[in-house]
């Protein structure tokens, strides 16, 4: 396997994983349908698929809202339209509560359209990169802000971007992703309703595509 050394910004982090998420039955909830992928070419419904997959923890249409910028009654129209493609579910209420609470269908969720659906899954994949781009945006946004109100700011940042190319069989591609997810759960919190003392909540992002540019045309 050959691999061009990954170029990387940011700081190393060196501290020991988080205590593994209390053992729990794998779900994967894997969208194939060709209509169910275009449902999905929606900021705001990957927002939610991304808060509800990543924490497992239930939330409001008004919660939700609160997050994506939405009114809660948009953000019921997008729950419902996800929930009909089976990736959310109504979760238990707590006591009287008087709006329904919704959960991830699943524990992982991957978008699969078997290579034959590439415009809907192209348009998934740029609103990803588009609400990561906001994060960064956000994050440096909030520094420059508290430089200006005089606050102590990190000299590092904590922005961590790295790429590399690498030449695998698709039975080494399948073991990578599989080892990198494996990787992840190991930071994720037994309880997620009890977060560390000093933890800050961190987006990540992994991608893996063919980059066949350097092939040459065939002969005529």
């Amino acid at each position: 396997m050959n691999a061009e050394t990954p170029k990387a910004v940011g700081p190393a982090d060196t501290a020991a994983p988080a205590a593994k998420r209390r053992p729990r039955p794998e779900k994967k909830v894997e969208i194939t349908d060709p209509k169910a992928i275009r449902a999905l070419a929606h900021a705001a419904r990957l927002e939610v698929i991304s808060e509800l997959y990543s924490t497992q923890v239930s939330r409001t249409a008004t919660e939700l809202a609160a997050q994506t910028g939405l009114t809660p009654s948009a953000m019921s129209y997008h729950l419902r339209a996800l929930q009909k493609w089976g990736i959310v579910v109504p979760a238990a209420t707590a006591g009287d509560a008087r709006e329904r609470r919704w959960k991830a269908a699943g524990t992982d969720f991957t978008i699969n359209s078997g290579g034959g659906v590439a415009s809907p899954e192209f348009a998934v994949l740029d609103l990803e990169l588009d609400a990561y781009r906001r994060r960064v945006n956000a994050y440096a946004r909030t520094r420059d802000e508290r430089r200006q109100r005089g606050e102590a700011v990190d000299g590092t940042s904590a922005v961590v971007l790295a790429s590399s190319l690498l030449h695998l069989t698709p039975a080494q591609a399948g073991e990578l992703n599989e080892r990198l997810f494996d990787l992840l759960k190991d930071y994720e919190l037994e309880d997620p309703d009890r977060v560390p003392e000093g933890a800050v909540r961190m987006a990540t992002m992994w991608s893996m595509i063919p980059d066949d540019r350097g092939k040459a045309a065939p002969a005529s």
